[in-house]
């Protein structure tokens, strides 16, 4: 029997897909973990990736009216408690400072000192504190809507922890506004979870489903939560952003308020929405194969690697001055909102230095040699056809065709990906059919340490908690998000219990 051919990345994602995505992780130089428990130390490789998103992300956000700004990092405990059912929600994940100095102690090195008159809490999300600024900022119907945004780190302590996935410490960005009726806040809630999901789409080439979470999945605090949901390859769901409507909860808890057009106070109606490096594990998890990461083109760290190839120091000259020249005409193109970004890689490390931008999961690599030049070509490589797919394309042809390369590589990794989704979707009404399709096959799970097993289920839902509940303890699996596409709107009974239920919802295991 003919040997499985050799990979970059060891396990495969069949061997031991968690262990896989770590491996992806470290072999395309994305990110390395911290000293700092729980924390990660996201490299450029990686961190290019993110400004990329932040930017795509960005100017969508600014179509719409938004403004960014910055708030502290620190929020005094008091604020938090304000609202209730939101501190009960973060109080287990929250860092808290307790003093402000360091000192020697009789035994030897430090111990705090200077205790603070009130403990602060670091971060995990902002909107008390930045309701405290809404509550001055607003006094007026006249002031309102007041759209405002802030690209910020969070610390949630987290128990276990997986790099991009869920740290300690992640950057993100979370958006606040406040509007003059329910109306506006509920429709502001819905703008910025398309804007999610053409985010995803359009530049991360994730499909992926919006819905509502179900009042036990909810932001804490929040009236209605809305998310999009993706479906990684081993078949567990991820969500990718949410969107909150928040009513006037913590406008009653922040004290913000506005006199109407009547002249009358009333409390504003706001929402927040957010989404986070937790991305990048989206990536990673939707489009890289055994051979390491492959990037979405409108969001990667570079368009294109190019390989000199030459045996001596005159072919050097030769084959540097062709390439250098070739990368000036690259990176005078656009590809749609930025510039071709060029790498050019010259290091004489032999046949690791392609499978090191494999890995990378640089959408296109081309190879000049001396044979190259004469015949004014480059060869080329796409990362999404495999490894050893090679083309020679005349260098002209080249340079004005790449732009449509890269644009053929998104579509084609966002088809695979909608593919992938749709053949592991499945409408269940069967109780039985629904556990068999979340509990992995005993035999199988021995050679497989990935659990891959079941995907989204379709499946009716009477909207009880203990239902959810029950389903979650005996599987694991959580009730995603309801569909917001009335295509899954018909009538039925509980896959748990079997009363009357009016949606399906998508249940599956996840991240």
């Amino acid at each position: 029997m003919p040997k499985a051919p050799k990979t970059a990345i060891s396990p495969t994602r069949k061997e031991n897909y968690p262990e896989w995505y770590q491996q992806v992780i470290k072999e395309s130089d994305l990110a390395e973990r911290s000293v700092v428990r729980g924390c990660m130390v996201i490299k450029p490789w990686g961190y290019a990736l993110w400004e990329n998103i932040v930017r795509s992300l960005d100017n969508m956000f600014k179509e719409t009216g938004v403004k960014n700004a910055y708030f502290p990092l620190f929020i005094p405990l008091s604020f938090l408690e304000k609202e209730a059912e939101h501190v009960e929600g973060f109080a287990k994940e929250c860092a808290v400072v307790t003093h402000h100095r360091l000192e020697k102690s009789p035994e030897g090195g430090l111990k705090p000192a200077g205790a603070l008159n009130e403990p602060l809490v670091v971060r995990p999300t902002s909107e008390t504190i930045i309701g405290d600024s809404f509550a001055r900022w607003i006094k007026s119907y006249r002031d309102l809507p007041l759209l405002i945004n802030q690209w910020a780190n969070v610390v949630r302590w987290e128990m276990r922890t997986r790099m991009f996935l869920r740290t300690s410490e992640f950057l993100w960005q979370e958006g606040h506004t406040a509007h003059a009726t329910s109306a506006e806040a509920v429709e502001r809630t819905r703008l910025m979870l398309d804007v999610y999901a053409r985010l995803a789409e359009e530049y991360l080439a994730m499909p992926v489903i919006r819905g509502r979470k179900s009042p036990a999945e909810r932001f804490p605090g929040a009236v209605d939560t809305l998310c999009i949901e993706s479906m990684m390859q081993d078949r567990k769901g991820l969500q990718a952003g949410t969107s909150h409507f928040l009513g006037q909860n913590f406008s009653k808890a922040s004290g913000i308020r506005f006199q109407n057009a009547e002249e009358k106070e009333e409390f504003a109606w706001t929402t927040s929405w957010g989404a986070s490096t937790r991305l990048i594990g989206g990536i990673i998890m939707t489009h890289g194969d055994d051979d390491g990461l492959i990037l979405p083109p409108r969001v990667a760290s570079a368009h294109i690697v190019l390989l000199p190839i030459f045996k001596n120091a005159q072919e050097r000259i030769l084959v540097m001055e062709y390439t250098e020249a070739l990368a000036a005409q690259l990176t005078d193109r656009y590809y749609h909102d930025q510039k071709i970004c060029v790498e050019i890689d010259d290091r004489d490390i032999g046949g690791a230095r392609g499978w090191d931008w494999i890995k990378k999961g640089v959408p296109l690599r081309a190879e000049i040699g001396p044979r190259d030049i004469s015949n004014d070509s480059v060869f080329v490589a796409r990362r999404d056809r495999g490894v050893r797919e090679k083309q020679a394309i005349a260098r002209n042809d080249f340079v004005s065709g790449i732009c449509s390369m890269l644009d053929d590589i998104q579509e084609n990794i966002f088809n695979r990906a909608r593919n992938h989704l749709r053949e592991n979707s499945r409408t269940i009404d069967d109780a039985k059919a629904f556990y068999d399709y979340f509990t992995p096959n005993n035999q199988d799970q021995e050679k497989n340490q990935s659990e891959i097993h079941g995907g989204f289920s379709y499946s009716h839902w009477c909207g009880s908690e203990s239902c959810e509940t029950k389903i979650k303890n005996d599987l694991s699996v959580t009730i995603r998000c309801i569909p917001l596409n009335d295509e899954y709107g018909d009538k039925g009974k509980c896959i748990c219990c079997g009363k009357d239920s009016d949606q399906r919802v998508v249940f599956a295991k996840a991240y």
